[in-house]
């Protein structure tokens, strides 16, 4: 528990959420670039009508995708059990604590529907 009755430890903890949350953007944008980049390769380098396989390039970026998703869900829980800790005092009146949560849990609906889009395709 903080002793020190200050809101600059909720903002610390805040900020803290928000670069998690860029982490998890980022290994998903990534995860995608490789499975589209995977796509690209078999389209310019296949045969005429060979079919699409899924190879390493697609369950790679899929891993990526979904270990944002848990870096999400994760940063998220460390967050709220950071917040439990702070005084009313530490957080400032009127300050809606929640929107960084929010944030990383439209991260992590978009996260698993883009997995539930690389494995269907155009839905």
């Amino acid at each position: 528990m903080s002793e020190l009755n200050d809101p600059r430890v909720f903002f610390a903890a805040e900020r803290t959420l928000l670069a998690w949350n860029r982490t998890s953007l980022a290994w998903m944008a990534f995860g995608f670039v490789i499975e589209r980049f995977g796509l690209f390769v078999h389209l310019v380098f296949s045969k005429p009508g060979q079919p699409l396989q899924k190879g390493i390039s697609f369950w790679l970026g899929i891993a990526f995708v979904f270990f944002g998703v848990v870096i999400a869900i994760l940063s998220t829980i460390q967050y709220r059990k950071v917040l439990k800790t702070l005084k009313p005092v530490e957080i400032p009146r009127g300050y809606r604590a929640g929107l960084g949560i929010l944030a990383n849990l439209v991260v992590v609906l978009l996260g698993m529907t883009l997995i539930v889009y690389l494995f269907y395709g155009e839905l």
